[in-house]
């Protein structure tokens, strides 16, 4: 399995620079703390403050209802429900569901019927491997993907779809089944507050029991730093799409990883593989940021040749960006669009050439 450490070239030098832990560490570097970017959005959580709460139950909840608010004047309603038929307009129902075009060719008004309930069954795939335990920001980036996990889970539940979830590393943690109960968030919240267990990632393994269980299409939703993603994820996701079922991936980065923006020689320790490497920052940084470039990149494609939506989140960012990037989607998918990367966020994220981005604040979705 490729370490992070892959990324990492250019001039070494001995070893005698001032010790600190990776881009992949669970403390962060030493004097790099880097500061959350306003938002465009004044009415989104900046996610240092929901971070301060304790319970994951109220962050999730906290997020998902302030976000509804907004959506109620936002054109996204009736999202994960599945259409079934016209029926013609009568005095008193929603014109928001009036097909303009169908009324453009036959100069009569139609509604979309949906139905109350929706089949929609989506697994959350959460990696909780130790480089997820890294954060420069005050919280690491398993925090962050715990309450994104959390955040949709609660959303999705109060749209009465049912949600499962499964934790991984290098073999299955947990395993919740996909259900609509009363009880459900509370078994999915048990689940994500479990402490890590493993070093290792092996993206593919929770692809491949879903694949052995042959399980109900449904919507599938990757969350993980894919730091590690390889050839062999590919084939199951792949393999996957080929049996139906939807895929979503969030890519959860911390803002070091990106940016690369470490000042004294450094020691790196990769916390899955116990390797080291004594750096020199700047002679590494164009190396460093060329070879998390090309991974994102190609991560990116794979996704678009799969028919796989993939949102790459900072964990600097409001967690309310990657619901309405989440919903937006779905959206899309609902009306028969492809699920695709964002290429606003491809730019906004992938050093490089675009590396004069990354100071931007993020666009609301």
């Amino acid at each position: 399995m490729k370490s992070w450490l892959s990324f990492l070239r250019g001039n070494r030098r001995p070893a005698t620079g001032r010790t600190a832990q990776n881009p992949l560490a669970a403390d962060g570097p030493v004097g790099a703390r880097t500061t959350h970017r306003k938002t465009a959005r004044s009415d989104w959580v900046d996610p240092e403050t929901l971070m301060q709460i304790q319970s994951l139950e109220l962050r999730a909840r906290y997020v998902v209802e302030g976000f509804l608010l907004g959506l109620h004047r936002s054109p996204y309603h009736g999202f994960s429900v599945e259409f079934t038929e016209y029926r013609e307009y009568s005095p008193g129902d929603d014109p928001r569901y009036i097909d303009w075009k169908l009324n453009a060719r036959s100069d009569r008004y139609f509604i979309k019927r949906f139905e109350d309930e929706t089949n929609l069954r989506c697994q959350l795939l959460l990696d909780v491997s130790r480089s997820m335990v890294f954060g420069s920001v005050g919280y690491t980036k398993l925090d962050y993907a715990c309450t994104l996990a959390a955040t949709l889970s609660c959303f999705l539940l109060k749209q009465r779809d049912a949600v499962g979830l499964i934790t991984f590393d290098e073999q299955l943690r947990e395993v919740v089944p996909p259900r609509f109960h009363a009880s459900q968030m509370h078994r999915l919240l048990t689940a994500l507050e479990r402490p890590v267990a493993g070093s290792q990632t092996r993206l593919e393994l929770p692809l491949t029991h879903l694949l052995q269980r042959r399980q109900k299409r449904g919507l599938i939703v990757v969350i993980s730093d894919m730091l590690s993603a390889d050839e062999a994820f590919v084939a199951e996701m792949s393999a996957l799409r080929a049996s139906g079922h939807e895929l979503a991936i969030f890519q959860i980065l911390d803002p070091q990883e990106i940016e690369f923006r470490f000042e004294t020689p450094t020691l790196f320790a990769d916390l899955e593989s116990g390797r080291e490497i004594d750096a020199d920052p700047w002679a590494a940084r164009a190396g460093y940021r060329a070879a998390i470039d090309r991974h994102l990149k190609w991560l990116a494609e794979s996704c678009r040749e799969h028919g796989t939506s993939l949102h790459v989140c900072r964990t600097d960012w409001p967690l309310e960006r990657a619901l309405a990037s989440f919903l937006l989607d779905r959206d899309r998918g609902a009306s028969g669009g492809q699920h695709v990367f964002d290429d606003h966020l491809a730019t906004t994220l992938v050093p490089g050439e675009n590396a004069n981005l990354l100071t931007r604040p993020p666009r609301p979705a």
